[in-house]
């Protein structure tokens, strides 16, 4: 059996497709955790008819008294899945919905048949066939990451199976074995760079990032956080890569990541964003330094 950890801030409009998602997976053997950080306005009713007209029957629902961040989130489903002793966790993010029946049987397949400890699908952008991530890099030098395919058509080059040193967490099959060997989210990060965080420690144990194409994953991104421009986004994308750059870098490698994170950041901000922005980027800078 798989643990499926998913969070919820604010997501009443995007549960039905994700509930019904899942009930079609030909794959049955997986327990959901559903980890509530907005119990507050979270209509249950909606939620429990959901689970009753889209039979799931293994679930637990964990309501927090505040927003805990998605990482503190993440890891309170991480450890009930290894309490449970599932062998896998899926990290999934629920503004998402899935088409295909066999999406979680293939992962799952794979993940015991090639002994992969990391496995992501291609994921869409909502209603398009335009690639959201179909992989992605980890740009070790600036101290940011980058998805392959994004906002491309998606095309033969974007079918073939592969290893990447990076990929976000918001579809992720991972062997629970590796949450003992490196630990859980970082909580620190709220909300950003936690998966870039978790998946940097991987890479440098020795793991990789399996991409299988032929499972697609179509996502309503950034229903929760009103989107990259938003002034939520802009402070934790700020202080938080420069957090990650503070935390993980050492000698010349830090310098050189951390003088040219500022410099993209100010760059962008420089680029697009109004007085209220930038002020955000200056807090976000200021808090980023002292993070500990």
């Amino acid at each position: 059996m798989i643990g499926l950890v998913t969070v919820l801030y604010k997501s009443n409009g995007v549960l039905e497709d994700f509930i019904r998602s899942l009930s079609i997976q030909t794959f049955k053997d997986f327990h959901l955790y559903i980890i509530d950080n907005s119990s507050a306005e979270t209509d249950y009713d909606h939620l429990h008819s959901l689970l009753s007209r889209y039979p799931i029957t293994s679930f637990s629902i964990i309501k927090n008294s505040q927003n805990l961040g998605v990482a503190a989130a993440n890891n309170q489903g991480i450890e009930q899945s290894l309490k449970a002793g599932h062998t896998h966790t899926l990290l999934l993010n629920n503004d998402i919905e899935i088409l295909q029946e066999t999406v979680l049987e293939e992962m799952y397949r794979c993940a015991r048949r090639r002994l992969e400890v990391l496995i992501i699908p291609k994921i869409l952008f909502h209603g398009t066939r335009k690639i959201w991530m179909a992989g992605g890099k980890m740009l070790v030098e600036r101290g940011t990451t980058d998805h392959v395919g994004g906002w491309q058509l998606d095309g033969p080059e974007y079918n073939i199976t592969k290893y990447f040193d990076y990929a976000p967490t918001c579809f992720m099959l991972i062997d629970n074995k590796l949450f003992e060997e490196i630990g859980l989210m970082d909580s620190r990060y709220f909300v950003y760079y936690d998966d870039t965080d978790f998946i940097f420690r991987a890479v440098k144990k020795g793991y990789k990032v399996y991409y299988l194409p032929s499972c697609e994953v179509f996502h309503k991104e950034s229903t929760s956080t009103g989107g990259m421009a938003s002034y939520f986004s802009i402070f934790y994308m700020t202080r938080n890569r420069l957090f990650f750059v503070r935390k993980n870098y050492k000698g010349y490698s830090f310098i050189r990541a951390f003088g040219l994170s500022l410099f993209d950041i100010l760059r962008v901000a420089r680029r697009d964003y109004d007085r209220k922005g930038w002020k955000t980027v200056g807090i976000a800078i200021f808090k980023g330094f002292l993070m500990k």
